[in-house]
């Protein structure tokens, strides 16, 4: 029975190169049509993307063009060609308004585009492409039945811009004490908790708003060393105040103990 079946088989991929084949060398349009939505459906992308891209300039403003380049932009995305997909799928949306399959090719224009989001420590471009796309369909199709998987390649996408974000702001601290810039620091996390106001980072990122000010406060000239004393009291108290038992409270209280004692020379 394995024996038949296996010769089955080789018959019907046998047919199915030769038609592919035949498809390519041949100039009835029809023909060639019929062959790429076919092998679509028997999931031949490469295929079915080379004898698209024959027709594509012969279709265009035929109404077979409409399957042809849904098909043909499906392919890429399955063939992980996503540059190409999110392309296609948008000149899709834009040509055809008023296609049944507009909400899915708008939704996979998007979804190419997460796909194309890098880890967080390389540059973050294409997140930020991606996160707009996303929220374009969101806005486009509330009622959208691919609106959860949408919030959810969103928020995924803004976690990583948050870490990239925060693990920029971390640095300009590790190097602080190198280059003497604490102020940087200060600005860059200053600038991370405006950015991401709901952060799940947001104690580490005032824990280190905090240091920093302290450093720079201690290691500052006399005519600026107050001031900057009460800064770091300040970012102190912003810390106890968002957790009271934060994970660094035994370090930062040794910390503030020695504020105090550097403040006291300017009471006196």
């Amino acid at each position: 029975m394995s024996k038949y079946f296996y010769l089955l088989l080789l018959a019907v991929l046998f047919s199915s190169c030769n038609e592919y084949q035949k498809a390519l060398k041949s100039d009835d349009v029809k023909y060639q049509y019929e062959v790429a939505v076919k092998l679509y459906e028997e999931g031949k992308y490469n295929k079915v993307i080379t004898l698209a891209e024959k027709l594509k300039p012969v279709l265009k403003g035929k109404p077979s063009a409409q399957k042809l380049f849904y098909v043909y932009a499906k392919s890429m995305y399955f063939k992980k060609q996503y540059y190409n997909a999110a392309y296609e799928f948008g000149s899709f949306v834009n040509t055809y308004p008023k296609s049944d399959v507009k909400e899915e090719a708008a939704f996979l224009a998007a979804k190419s585009r997460y796909m194309l989001s890098p880890v967080y420590s390389k540059d973050q471009a294409d997140t930020y492409v991606a996160v707009a796309a996303l929220q374009s369909f969101i806005d486009t199709y509330p009622e959208s039945q691919y609106m959860d998987e949408a919030n959810q390649l969103a928020r995924e996408l803004r976690e990583k811009l948050e870490k990239k974000a925060f693990e920029i702001a971390r640095q300009y601290h590790l190097t602080a004490d190198f280059f003497g810039d604490y102020a940087a620091a200060i600005k860059t996390f200053d600038n991370f908790l405006i950015d991401f106001p709901g952060t799940k980072l947001k104690e580490d990122a005032l824990y280190y708003k905090f240091d920093s000010s302290y450093r720079l406060a201690m290691n500052s000239i006399a005519s600026k060393k107050e001031e900057r004393l009460e800064n770091a009291i300040a970012n102190y108290k912003a810390l106890v105040k968002f957790n009271g038992e934060t994970k660094y409270r035994k370090e930062v209280d040794e910390m503030f103990a020695a504020i105090e004692t550097e403040l006291q020379k300017f009471s006196k």
